[in-house]
């Protein structure tokens, strides 16, 4: 006689969160340290050489914090408004910032001195960019122009005028010299060439454009606006590749890490996603306290910075990986000063067999007492605390076929405590299905005799009959839902289908004549 087969309750167990490599890499970064500023932080930038300072844009100064100690390295306050998007040159030596003042000023990080002053905006310039292998920048302001300036003279170099709102967002390309896009809150993004006067192409992104990333082989960019990332093709005139959709509030940032492989993205739900950049999948999500506005991530993924709307900048380091002393081998006794005594174990240790305890309702399934096994599945503290024994418990007596003789001949008591289970689980999708089948069951073995049912019994079959109409209304809705939403992104899909250069050396630059003039003094 073969052995009996106990009930399998793990094939209904809630499943926890899926364990893969990126979690568990990106769960290595340490709590974050809070460091309080003055204001929303507009922008976080990293400089990309060691030791890997960064650059924090709030109210009317640049903070230059270190990464290890968490405390300002350099402070750059010659502000009088608002100062947004400081970035650094790609050698760390020079800082660019736009600001409320409607100019660009070009700061030494090393002495904090102002350097350059360029004028010309007629309103406040949110981003600015230095154009790789050139001498060079951009300004993305909110009077709806790009401007590119020379940064020896501080000449005004040439202006795009082709937007029609704000322009929010700028990036140039890493890998072609003298390309880069903009990005406004007209929708639109543009990519120019400083050679030419119009733009070379124009793509519409659908919301206002909030960031833009290069990928850093230029054969894509990403814009942000909305609830959505879209991914384009400048090699085939801006043709949309894919769209991701994962916030539920607008995307205010997007950045790169591990080595250009995981795209990072930063929103107003409090979320960073991390995505993979071969698929576009989200393989980790980290919380945060408010609303983000800003994030960047050191080279090595050492220090992750987000910056949020209530002046929180959340500085999270990397958990140092230690290494395991290698165990030394014990070095064996020389033979010349060993006794010749064999130190041999006679004895075999037979350990014990382990049984397991078997359930109540096992036992009396074994004996094939039907009815005891679903009562003691249904005991109010194995029914709250394991709904999964009870349920599957029901899809084995369909199974045998045997579920209507459990069910049949039972107390007004049993048949309620039955009812009560099947009321409140009958909506979790796990046991859905098998408390369905089961419900059936239930009135086709007291369907001639539900009229001599007492009222507390009549009165929860009526709450269960109501319970499924509007988880089924609820399902229609979402299918209806569903398929709107496939139509739409049909449509979008459907309307939009119609190698890196090394920078130049810095020059020794020298404090222009607009800088000297610039003179802002700090009362702390």
């Amino acid at each position: 006689m073969s052995n009996f087969k106990r009930l399998n309750t793990k094939i209904y167990k809630k499943s926890g969160p899926t364990v893969t490599p990126d979690s568990i890499y990106w769960k290595k970064l340490k709590p974050p340290v809070l460091v309080k500023e003055f204001g929303p932080i507009d922008y976080i930038d990293f400089s990309p050489v060691e030791p890997y300072y960064f650059a924090v844009t709030c109210s009317v100064r640049v903070q230059i914090y270190n990464p290890i100690t968490k405390v300002v390295a350099k402070n750059l306050s010659r502000f009088r408004e608002a100062a947004y998007g400081a970035v650094f040159k790609s050698d760390g030596r020079l800082l660019l910032t736009g600001s409320e003042e409607k100019n660009v000023k070009l700061f030494d990080v090393s002495t904090k001195s102002l350097l350059r002053l360029f004028k010309g905006h007629t309103a406040a310039v949110h981003r600015v960019n230095f154009l790789p292998g050139q001498l060079q920048i951009a300004s993305y302001s909110d009077d709806k122009t790009v401007k590119v300036w020379d940064i020896p003279t501080e000449k005004n170099l040439i202006t795009y005028e082709e937007h029609t709102d704000y322009i929010r967002a700028g990036v140039v390309n890493p890998t072609v010299e003298n390309t880069f896009i903009s990005g406004g809150y007209d929708g639109q993004i543009k990519m120019f060439d400083i050679r030419t006067e119009k733009p070379i192409f124009s793509v519409s992104h659908g919301s206002p454009v909030e960031a833009l990333l290069f990928v850093p082989t230029g054969g894509a960019f990403l814009s942000a606006g909305g609830t959505d990332i879209k991914i384009w093709d400048p090699l085939m005139g801006g043709k949309l590749r894919g769209s991701i959709s994962q916030h539920h509030k607008t995307i205010t940032c997007l950045r790169m890490a591990t080595d250009n492989k995981r795209l990072l993205s930063g929103s107003l739900d409090r979320h960073v996603k991390v995505y993979d950049i071969n698929t576009y999948e989200v393989v980790h999500t980290m919380d945060y306290s408010n609303a983000i506005l800003s994030l960047d991530i050191s080279k090595n993924d050492d220090t992750l910075t987000v910056g949020l709307v209530d002046g929180l900048v959340c500085v999270s380091r990397r958990e140092e990986d230690i290494q395991e002393k290698p165990v030394q081998k014990k070095k064996r006794a020389s033979y010349r000063y060993t006794s010749y005594i064999n130190f041999y174990d006679a004895d075999l240790v037979v350990e014990p067999e382990i049984k397991e305890k078997e359930a109540k309702y096992d036992k009396s399934l074994r004996k094939f007492m039907f009815s005891k096994a679903l009562d003691q599945t249904l005991i109010p503290y194995v029914a709250n605390k394991t709904p999964e024994v009870a349920v599957t418990l029901m899809q084995e007596l369909m199974r045998r076929k045997v579920l209507e003789k459990a069910f049949a001949g039972r107390t007004p008591k049993s048949i309620l405590s039955i009812l009560k289970f099947i009321h409140k689980n009958i909506v979790n999708y796990r046991f859905t299905r098998v408390l369905i089948d089961a419900f059936n069951v239930f009135l086709n073995v007291y369907e001639n005799s539900l009229d001599e049912m007492p009222a507390n019994v009549c009165t929860i079959l009526i709450e269960i009959n109501k319970l499924l109409a509007e988880e089924l209304n609820l399902l229609n809705q979402l299918a209806e839902l569903q398929g709107s939403m496939s139509m739409l992104l049909a449509a979008a899909t459907s309307a939009s289908d119609v190698d890196v250069l090394k920078d130049k050396s810095t020059l020794s630059l020298v404090p222009s004549e607009n800088a000297r003039k610039n003179f802002v003094v700090n009362i702390s």
